[in-house]
C-alpha cells in the first residue's frame, strides 16, 4: 500500500542540515510511518554550495531564497537549520502559510522572540516540534519511561552538566559558518541557549517545571576578530553558565555548562536522585543507564548498568539485534519517526514550539539573574 506523501523543504546546508537530512532519508527505512518523508527542496544563499548539498543528500532542487520555498504549493513542512537569528521570521511566515514546521534549538534568541513563534503555530494549527534530539536517545527515553512509573518516588536532586572546550583559542575569530554563535546577535546567547538549552529541556521533560534560579556566567575572551571587517569586535556572549534551582516538585536542580572545559568535546551528563532511587547517563556512553534501585536486597543493592540494546528498551526492536549499537545520528531519526507517527495518530509528539518556549523561559531567567546576581522567577508557557 502506498503511503501520503509529506513534502519537506529545508532551510541551511550546515551540520544540523546533514543531521535532519539523514534522519528524513533513514526513518522509514526502519521504521513503519504513515507517511513517506519526500525530500523536496533545500534553500541556502549560495546557490553552488546548496546544490552539492542537494546532490550529496537527495533533495529533489534548490531555493536561494527561503521566501521562494514557503511560497511553493508542494512543500507541506519547513524544517530550520539555519542560524539562531532566521528562526523567528522563517517559523512564522511558514505558519502564516499553512506549514508544518519543524525548528532547530533554542527555538529563538530570547522567550520573548520565540513567544512570537508559538503563537503562529498555534493560530495557524499547524504541526510544530523543536529539535531536542536527545530526549530520543533510547537510554533517556528509558529513564523518563522509569520515572513515569514512579520508580523515583520523591525526587530530591537533578544535576547536569554539557561541557566542551572548542572557544578557548584567543585567535578564534567571531563570524562566518559555525562562529556565528560567538555574536550575540546572532545566537542570542553563548552556551545557555546552544548547549544548556539541552540540559534544560531534559530536565523539564524529566522532572518537569523549574520555578526559579540563581546563576553565574562568564565572558573569558571578550574581544574577537570580526571575520567580516577584521577588526576587534566586543564578545558579550557567555563562555560559560551555571545556575543552581528549585524545581515545581520541590527537588533542587544544578547545572553547568561551558566551552572552556579543556579535554572535553561534548560531556553532557544528568543524575537524578529520588527516595526510591537514582539514575545516571553520560552522552559519552549513550548506549547505558546506570541504575540504583533500594527494594533490591541488600546483598544485592548496588548501581546496575543497563545496556540499551534489546527489543524491550525504546526504539531499539527497529534497529540491529541485541548487544548491537546505535549512536548520535539515530536520535534524529527517531524524532522523524515520533514526528510522522504523531501526524498519523492526531496525537502530536513532543517537544512542541510550546514546550520550546518554556526553555526559552529558563534560559532568559538564568540569564537575568546572572547580571541581577539574584534569585530569579521562572515565567510559565
Amino acid at each position: 500500500m502506498s503511503k501520503k506523501e509529506l513534502n519537506i523543504g529545508l532551510v541551511g546546508y550546515g551540520f544540523m542540515g546533514r543531521t535532519h537530512s539523514n534522519a528524513f532519508r533513514q526513518a522509514p527505512q526502519f521504521f513503519d510511518l504513515p507517511y513517506k518523508p519526500v525530500m523536496k527542496a533545500v534553500s541556502a544563499r549560495n546557490a553552488d554550495k546548496a546544490q552539492k548539498f542537494a546532490d550529496n543528500w537527495g533533495w529533489e532542487s534548490v531555493e536561494t531564497d527561503w521566501k521562494k520555498l514557503i511560497e511553493r504549493d508542494d512543500i507541506d513542512l519547513i524544517d530550520i537549520a539555519s542560524p539562531n537569528d532566521t528562526h523567528a521570521e522563517i517559523a512564522i511566515a511558514a505558519a502564516k502559510a499553512g506549514k508544518m514546521v519543524m525548528c532547530e534549538k533554542p527555538l529563538g534568541r530570547t522567550a520573548e522572540e520565540a513567544k512570537k513563534m508559538v503563537d503562529a503555530v498555534e493560530e495557524a494549527g499547524v504541526a510544530n516540534m523543536v529539535w531536542y534530539n536527545y530526549r530520543r536517545v533510547p537510554a533517556v527515553t528509558m529513564l523518563k519511561d522509569l520515572i513515569d512509573e514512579g520508580r523515583f518516588g520523591r525526587i530530591f536532586h537533578y544535576r547536569s552538566q554539557f561541557l566542551q572546550d572548542w572557544t578557548i583559542s584567543t585567535d578564534l575569530p567571531v563570524g562566518g559558518e559555525g562562529l556565528w554563535r560567538l555574536d550575540a546577535s546572532i545566537s542570542g546567547s553563548g552556551v545557555t541557549g546552544d548547549l544548556l538549552a539541552h540540559n534544560i529541556d531534559m530536565a523539564l521533560w524529566l522532572n518537569g517545571p523549574i520555578v526559579e534560579v540563581s546563576a553565574a556566567t562568564e565572558t573569558f575572551i571578550k574581544e574577537r576578530k570580526d571575520t567580516a571587517t577584521g577588526e576587534k569586535k566586543t564578545i558579550t556572549i557567555d563562555d560559560a553558565s551555571a545556575f543552581i534551582g528549585r524545581f515545581e516538585n520541590g527537588s533542587l536542580a544544578l547545572f553547568e555548562a561551558t566551552r572552556y572545559a579543556r579535554g572535553h568535546k561534548a560531556l553532557f551528563t544528568l543524575e537524578i536522585n529520588g527516595e526510591k532511587a537514582s539514575a545516571s547517563w553520560d552522552l559519552h556512553d549513550l548506549h547505558h543507564l546506570q541504575y540504583f534501585d533500594y527494594k533490591n536486597e541488600g546483598k544485592l543493592r548496588g548501581w546496575t548498568d543497563i545496556q540499551m540494546t534489546d527489543g524491550d528498551h525504546p526504539y531499539m526492536k527497529n534497529w540491529w539485534v541485541p548487544g548491537l549499537q546505535i549512536g548520535y545520528e539515530h536520535t534524529f531519526i527517531h524524532q522523524v519517526a515520533d514526528f510522522l507517527t504523531g501526524l498519523g495518530s492526531g496525537k502530536p509528539a513532543a517537544p512542541s514550539f510550546r514546550d520550546g518556549l518554556a526553555t526559552e523561559y529558563v534560559t532568559d531567567a538564568v540569564l537575568k539573574s546572572a547580571q541581577t546576581r539574584k534569585w530569579e522567577p521562572v515565567e510559565t508557557a
